[in-house]
């Protein structure tokens, strides 16, 4: 990341006055865009939603819980995913744990950029990305019991849900390349609010949350859940990003680019730093001329 922002204030500092083929200077104003693409998250913090014991949520404090065990149990033997020699759900134990990632998922955003008659100007972004993080854990049953013939595990699904609300602040160059063509790049901090919407394992085809809404106790009867309280926090964190416009005479312009983010990630038991990436399109609307 440091080679990466040296890179770029050097192209930004050296660039000068940006001028194009034609002799125009850049384009001064306010401009307004909208930008969508595929993003790619770090997987530092992804084990949050493993239900590991030492986690907020946690894939025990629902399985040994008579009101979710007994029916866990009972959705086992009747698809006779176990046998009888397992005698009620107080014996089914985690053998293997998920190693959580994230998939790739998707930004949207909307923002607006003033630009000088020198080409440099500043950026101003608001993002939303929705995120799933994904793995799976290995079942068993305790005292050697073999849960079905030969198969020791069954195999079950853990899933993660979480938004991330990017605003970014930076300075951005832009140089033209002719009269149809610029690159735009920018260099900036960002603050990054995530929360998380869920936390499920799906267990024999039947999903079970495990989002701790107990205050860390055994949902078993008389024990009453609250309403859940976000798991997330608000990190920050840097970035670069350079894109390839093509201008829309009369509307404004059409830019592909990437942007690369260095950002701590902030959810209970899992802060880290660890980079984003994300590749994508902005629609831009024409300037909006100041003096």
């Amino acid at each position: 990341m440091k080679q990466c922002l040296i890179a770029l204030i050097s192209i930004l500092l050296a660039s000068g006055t940006a001028v194009a083929d034609d002799g125009k200077p850049p384009s001064r104003g306010l401009s307004i865009f909208a930008n969508a693409g595929g993003y790619w998250a770090d997987k530092v913090t992804a084990n949050f939603y493993s239900g590991r014991p030492g986690n907020d949520n946690t894939i025990d404090r629902v399985l040994h819980s008579n009101t979710y065990g007994q029916q866990i149990w009972a959705n086992l033997r009747n698809q006779q995913l176990i046998t009888d020699a397992v005698g009620s759900y107080e014996q089914l134990q985690v053998v293997e744990y998920p190693d959580m990632y994230y998939r790739t998922s998707y930004q949207i955003g909307v923002g607006m950029r003033y630009d000088y008659s020198s080409g440099f100007g500043w950026l101003l972004r608001f993002d939303l990305a929705k995120l799933q993080a994904v793995g799976a854990f290995n079942l068993s049953a305790s005292g050697g019991s073999a849960l079905l013939g030969s198969n020791q595990y069954v195999k079950c699904q853990m899933l993660g849900q979480e938004d991330r609300i990017n605003i970014d602040l930076a300075l951005t160059k832009t140089v033209s390349l002719s009269e149809v063509l610029d690159l735009e790049l920018n260099l900036g901090a960002s603050l990054i609010n995530t929360k998380v919407q869920d936390n499920m394992m799906e267990i024999g085809g039947s999903a079970y949350s495990i989002l701790n809404i107990w205050d860390s106790r055994v949902p078993d009867e008389g024990v009453e859940g609250y309403q859940y309280i976000n798991q997330g926090g608000i990190g920050y964190g840097v970035f670069v990003s350079a894109l390839l416009g093509y201008s829309l005479p009369g509307v404004g312009a059409l830019k592909v680019g990437y942007t690369c983010y260095q950002s701590k990630t902030v959810l209970k038991g899992y802060t880290a730093w660890g980079w984003q990436h994300m590749l994508g399109v902005r629609i831009e609307m024409n300037n909006f001329r100041f003096l």
